[in-house]
Order: structure tokens, then sequence, then C-alpha cells
């Protein structure tokens, strides 16, 4: 049976911003300051019309991603996720996640890393 793929969902409509993701990830794998596994990006903030406004935070895993592989095997899910203060991150089968964004009312990407998955 061929190895489901797994990857992260962020939804970034509620992400605060708090940098928790980037601190728990290069606590847990030992990356050096300037580098990331998974890095927050700030778009914003900026007047769209009367009421709303731009101001979005998205965690974007880098290429030293590798969904903690040392973690999954021991039965725990990424350290980005575990650590989420808002509880945007979320560790699942790339389906079952796609499913999600399918009825999903806010705004989500879907990271899934080059090397597949660890399940």
């Amino acid at each position: 049976m061929a190895e489901k793929a797994c990857g992260l969902l962020i939804n970034y409509e509620y992400c605060t911003g708090c940098r928790a993701c980037e601190m728990a990830c290069s606590v847990e794998h030992g990356i050096p300051l300037g580098r990331f596994g998974i890095k927050l990006s700030c778009t914003g903030p900026w007047k769209i019309d009367g009421k709303r406004w731009q101001n979005d935070m998205v965690p974007i895993p880098t290429d030293e991603c590798d969904l903690c592989a040392g973690r999954l095997e021991k039965g725990q899910k990424p350290t980005c996720a575990k650590h989420c203060q808002a509880l945007v991150i979320e560790y699942g089968a790339v389906d079952e996640l796609a499913a999600k964004i399918a009825s999903a009312k806010t705004k989500h990407v879907l990271f899934v890393p080059k090397a597949g998955c660890a399940d």
C-alpha cells in the first residue's frame, strides 16, 4: 500500500502573528538564528475600503521542514502545530486537509513538503 501524503493546513485568517510556531520549531530542531523551519510572513496593514483591512499573518514552512519526522515517529504532531496558540496549524493527510479547504469559509494554505510523509 502506498504511503499517504501528509502536510500542514494553515488557517491564516485567524493567525495572530505570535511567532510561537517559529520559536518552537527553532528550539525543537536547534535551528540557528537567521534560519527558519517555519517563517511568519506579514502582509499589510492597509485599508481596502471603508471597513475592511488587509492584514494577514501567514506561517510559511521552509525547505527545512520535514513535518517533525522524529516527532511523528513517536506519534506526536509537528511542534509548530502543538505550540500554535491560535490553533491555526493542523497536521494530517493531504486529501483530508484539502477537503477541509473546499468547505472552509476562511483563508487557508496547504503545505506539503518535498519529502512526503512519515505516517
